[in-house]
């Protein structure tokens, strides 16, 4: 960045992101804790992998972040799904393969997979 200009340009661009992501039609919402008890328990390539197969199936109604402590440590990582009109799903102990499963089970099919809740792990 060499001038006040290239700074407006790519503060245009950040904005048009941000707003982007607030008027998000998705129906679904996936988060994945990346504060860093999550980054230690290997939350990084369960996001990975969940980003990569969202985009792998065309998935255009769900909508993958990334978010702070989710509060419950010892069941890092955890992922939770938001879709409208339904409970939230708070999926722990993922690894990229479960995380793999709970796409295909729970997102394009609608099958809540019972056994990687924070439910079933307590």
């Amino acid at each position: 960045m060499k001038s006040l200009e290239e700074l407006a340009k790519i503060r245009e661009s950040a904005q048009a992101r941000v707003i982007l992501r607030k008027e998000s039609d998705a129906n679904t919402r996936i988060l994945v804790g990346m504060a860093t008890c999550g980054i230690a328990a290997g939350a990084r390539p369960v996001l990975s992998a969940i980003a990569e197969d969202v985009s792998r199936r065309n998935l255009q109604d769900v909508t993958v972040s990334q978010t702070g402590c989710i509060g419950v440590c010892r069941l890092e990582p955890i992922v939770e799904v938001y879709r409208a009109g339904e409970e939230i799903f708070i999926y722990v102990r993922m690894p990229p393969e479960k995380a793999a499963r709970v796409i295909s089970e729970h997102i394009v099919n609608h099958n809540v997979v019972a056994e990687y809740t924070i439910g079933a792990a307590e």
